[in-house]
């Protein structure tokens, strides 16, 4: 592992904690030799990921410091130049981030020494009938909870339009990419192709698709799977739609999610990670597939998933499961019983 020789800082500047570790942060550059350059992408939001990188001198690790908000916002300024992202997390429990500002200095040292493992977590790009606009007015818009905004993606370097296929967009999404309604009145009509086939026409609030990274966010809120992110897919979601079926549809990450527009819906808008990045008319479509490149997340002990749902969702056990007395099976710091943590199946004796 090279060790870091250049870092980029993104940090949530409303929160007085993460404004401290920051500074942390910059000293801990320094007396490495190490430098160090903040990336503003909350006041700055005009400049597409690859600018942002380059603005930043291309660092090979980005380190952010807030919530998971502010982790997705460091993911996308990563993608272009393929830097490590370490997520500090000030707060509440993020699924994201891997360490609190106690343990900052410590991890930044393991990181400059190669004592960590590369999380490659599968990311989600485009294709779109035509490159992606954003309406001049639509910022009043944004003032109702639909924001933040970025400025449309372009055109993939080194790729180009192909009929039928459609314009490919430089764009990487760690969690989702969604189609929403812009008008409060007005539903979002749209036609859903799975593999090139009609799977079906949704009249809905929005449509979700997500990585398996994803589907604790936006689609789990709308009442979708919790999906292993050692397992690479597509979570496809719908919110609110007007029909009997209204169930997520989990796909193997080697299949497409094409949305087409249908001529009687209002516009959509298209938002890639929370970030608003276009518009679309009755006619347009989108089609979102597993991207090539995986997002780099530097974890410093096992990844423990569920443990992580546990806390952030604050789970309970139930009540009328202890009624005996007796403790659960499981518990974060307890064993399984010896009977129960047997080997799995493919670990069984010949013969058994």
């Amino acid at each position: 592992m090279v060790p870091v020789e250049r870092v980029g800082l993104v940090v949530h500047a409303g929160k007085e904690a993460a404004l401290a570790a920051a500074g942390e942060v910059r000293r801990w550059a320094a007396s490495h030799g190490i430098p160090c350059a903040d990336i503003d992408v909350w006041d700055d939001s005009r400049l597409n990921a690859r600018e942002e990188a380059a603005r930043a001198g291309n660092p090979d690790l980005i380190v952010t410091v807030g919530g998971d908000g502010t982790f997705l916002r460091g993911v996308r300024v990563a993608g272009p130049v393929s830097a490590l992202v370490l997520g500090v997390n000030v707060g509440r429990v993020g699924f994201l981030t891997e360490v609190g500002t106690e343990d900052l200095r410590a991890a930044l040292d393991a990181v400059h020494r190669g004592e960590m493992t590369v999380d490659a977590r599968m990311t989600l790009t485009m294709r779109s009938s035509r490159p992606l606009e954003i309406p001049e007015g639509i910022e009043a818009m944004l003032r109702y909870g639909r924001g933040p905004m970025l400025p449309p993606p372009r055109v993939r370097p080194g790729m180009k339009s192909e009929a039928g296929w459609g314009v490919p967009l430089d764009v990487l999404a760690l969690n989702d990419i969604v189609v929403e309604k812009l008008a409060r009145d007005r539903q979002a009509s749209l036609a859903v192709y799975v593999g090139g086939k009609l799977f079906a026409s949704y009249s809905a609030d929005a449509l979700i698709v997500a990585s398996s990274t994803g589907s604790t966010a936006y689609s789990f809120a709308a009442g979708g799977p919790i999906v292993s992110p050692k397992l690479d897919a597509l979570v496809f979601t719908p919110v609110a739609p007007h029909m009997v079926f209204n169930r997520t549809v989990v796909l193997d990450s080697s299949q497409q999610v094409g949305i087409l527009v249908l001529e009687h819906s209002g516009q959509v808008a298209v938002s890639v990670d929370g970030q608003l990045r276009g518009v679309l008319d009755p006619g347009d479509w989108i089609s979102v597939y597993g991207a090539p490149k995986r997002s780099k997340l530097v974890r410093l002990s096992e990844p423990d998933f569920l443990g992580r749902v546990r806390d952030r969702f604050g789970l309970v056990d139930s009540a009328a499961a202890l009624a005996d007395g007796h403790p659960p099976a499981y518990a974060p710091n307890k064993p399984m019983p010896p009977d129960l943590a047997h080997p799995g199946p493919r670990d069984l004796p010949p013969g058994r």
